[in-house]
């Protein structure tokens, strides 16, 4: 029997057409184009004070590690233990493509912090987050891009060698 996929939480993401083109869904603002994520219980641009209007977007599905970590304990709400004891998971801070928002994610299964390097290149894809006996729950992950030499290391300078 087929499991039916849905969100684990509603509101936050597309699903894309086929596992293709998922998105997370964003707010922006007014008058300072600002973005939020999620629409409406990001933060606030200080310079929007009292502005409450958002309207929603799609926002990238690309972007660049800013900064990563090993959660050595379990995420609050909506990630669900599916082990004992609890695998440690990857975390990234992904700094958008158009947006240039920061937003935080579980890296794909099989990643580890050693894989990972700030500045990456990393797409979203949806994955599951845990199952039942008759849904998936899914939540948007990143993975590397794998075009090229985007998913390398950089290269140790000579200086960084000791010469």
């Amino acid at each position: 029997m087929t499991k039916t996929q849905v969100p684990a939480v509603e509101g936050l993401f597309t699903m894309g057409d086929d596992g293709e083109d998922p998105r997370l869904i964003g707010g922006k603002g007014g008058a300072r184009d600002s973005y939020f994520f999620p629409k409406n219980m990001g933060g606030n641009d200080p310079a929007l004070f009292g502005e409450t209007e958002r309207a929603e977007v799609l926002l990238s599905n690309t972007g660049t590690i800013w900064s990563f970590t090993t959660s050595s304990y379990p995420p609050p709400k909506p990630y669900v233990i599916t082990t004992e004891p609890f695998v440690p998971i990857v975390i990234a801070a992904v700094e958008l493509d158009n947006e240039k928002l920061v937003v935080l994610g579980q890296m794909a299964p099989g990643i580890v912090v050693e894989d990972l390097h700030v500045g990456m290149r990393v797409k979203m894809i949806i994955d599951v987050l845990y199952e039942d006996d008759d849904h998936q729950y899914m939540v948007w992950k990143w993975e590397p891009e794998t075009s090229g030499s985007e998913t390398q290391k950089p290269e140790a300078s000579a200086v960084q060698e000791g010469n």
